[in-house]
């Protein structure tokens, strides 16, 4: 490297990025949540050497819009001669150097994990950057032979090191503390095993914010992702895969009872709920099937089963809405699917408990009946059993879709604390389907904006209701 390479400094970078590129390059980013918007300024807010030779920086970048509003977003920065770039992709660059994505090569994820091993703390002029270990073993994983990037992502960017630990770096910051953290550390605690457990954690506090950055997480080689599990088993293995939801159920419940069991932690503590949380639920699925309803196209087919018929859906979720509510409140998955599990040779294991990522961070730290995450599951169901012959071309038997309900389910009641339900089944049911509407309309809206062909799978959903008791 040379002399002059290995004099720039981390202000220098903040000064030579020319905004124009950092700002085309952060939009053209999978990871970017505002790609529809136009941004009125960016800037370096924050950031941090994490190494001198190869210069690191740790960036923390602000992207401004012209409401007044604006985003955070992490970005690891690497700087080396414009020649070794990794595909040539940079963000900025001289004759001399140019400053690039560091993740392009995974290796420099190494510093990260170092530090957490090291329980590092470095200080800023406007905060400070902190790494946690949660186990003793950390340590030796910062010293992995083999690091690579696992997959594509849509809104994170992670790490695996030796087949071993998975680092998550959050891209899309909000102030507080990220869920995924929050719950990963309160069941790793308490010895829940379904889980890819907590090894550590780096965030940041400021004068203006603080943040998660990132959290290292077991990873488990030998599992299979759920999803395509079921798009493997459901047309080739049906019965074998309605046996392996028995077991999802069961484990769906362990993991809201142990979400519900201590009442000590003002985070954690179940609720009682309230009426008016029932009608704030049910006033914002009101207003989605509104905008919903008020912009379906009028000559797609695939939507003539609920054309015209908004104001039916709205008349049964508020005639649903009349039902009281029991059972009690407590913190959630958030954003449940079969997407969200691994399958492994011990059983289930369920990931990602950040929420859903469009929903503010409070909205997705707020305590909620438990059934929202069993609505999620069985509306994924729903999705990969037509999936199966979208993306396989395949069929699956007849009553798949209602064998998977009644096995989850059975096991689900089963296993779950009966105090976090309302009380009979009549009240479940009808909360129930209420957070299937929640869930199905979101869907729709998803589907007419990003997949069109797919729009059936949630208009399903939405019949469903209107044909229920």
């Amino acid at each position: 490297m040379s002399e002059r390479l290995q004099g720039i400094t981390a202000e220098e970078i903040r000064r030579c990025v020319d905004e124009e590129d950092l700002r085309d390059w952060v939009k053209q980013q999978r990871w970017y949540a505002s790609k529809s918007r136009t941004v009125a300024g960016i800037e370096i807010a924050e950031s941090v050497t994490l190494r001198e030779d190869p210069l690191l920086v740790l960036a923390l970048v602000e992207t401004r819009f012209g409401t007044g509003t604006h985003e955070l977003y992490q970005l690891p920065l690497a700087i080396r001669p414009p020649s070794d770039v990794p595909r040539g992709d940079s963000i900025a660059h001289t004759d001399d150097w140019a400053v690039y994505d560091a993740l392009a090569e995974p290796e420099h994820a190494l510093e990260l994990m170092r530090r957490i091993a090291a329980s590092d703390e470095i200080e800023t002029d406007d905060g400070h950057f902190s790494f946690h270990p949660f186990v003793e073993d950390t340590e030796s994983i910062a010293e992995a032979s083999h690091v690579r990037l696992m997959g594509v992502e849509q809104s994170n960017s992670s790490v695996v090191f030796d087949e071993r630990i998975v680092l998550k770096v959050f891209r899309k910051l909000e102030p507080g503390v990220n869920p995924e953290l929050e719950i990963l550390r309160f069941l790793t605690y308490r010895g829940f095993p379904n889980i890819a457990a907590l090894r550590g954690w780096y965030d940041y506090e400021g004068q203006a914010f603080a943040a998660t950055l990132g959290v290292a997480q077991a990873f488990l080689p030998d599992a299979v992702d759920g999803w395509e599990l079921a798009l493997d088993e459901i047309a080739t293995a049906p019965d074998t895969f309605l046996e392996r939801l028995t077991s999802l159920g069961a484990v769906t419940a362990q993991l809201h009872n142990a979400l519900a069991s201590d009442a000590s932690d003002p985070a954690f503590s179940p609720e009682e709920p309230s009426q008016e949380a029932l009608s704030l639920l049910t006033a914002t699925v009101d207003e989605d099937i509104e905008r919903i309803f008020l912009r379906l196209p009028d000559d797609d087919p695939k939507l003539a089963p609920i054309a015209g018929r908004g104001q039916d859906v709205r008349e049964r979720l508020a005639a649903r809405a009349q039902i009281g509510v029991t059972g009690r409140v407590i913190r959630t998955h958030g954003d449940y699917h079969l997407g969200q599990t691994l399958h492994t040779p011990e059983g289930w294991v369920i990931l990602d408990f950040e929420g859903e990522p469009a929903r503010p961070l409070p909205e997705r730290r707020q305590k909620r009946s438990p059934l929202r995450d069993v609505a999620g599951m069985l509306r994924s169901f729903a999705y990969v059993t037509s999936a199966v012959e979208i993306l396989r071309g395949q069929q699956a038997p007849a009553d798949f879709e209602r064998r998977a309900r009644e096995q989850f389910l059975s096991a689900y009641f089963a296993a779950v604390d009966p105090t976090l339900m309302p009380a009979g089944e009549a009240a479940i049911n009808n909360l129930l389907s209420i957070y299937e509407l929640e869930k199905a309309i979101y869907e729709l809206r998803y589907e007419l904006n990003n997949r069109p062909d797919w729009t059936p799978i949630p208009v399903a959903g939405i019949v469903r209701l209107l044909e229920s008791a």
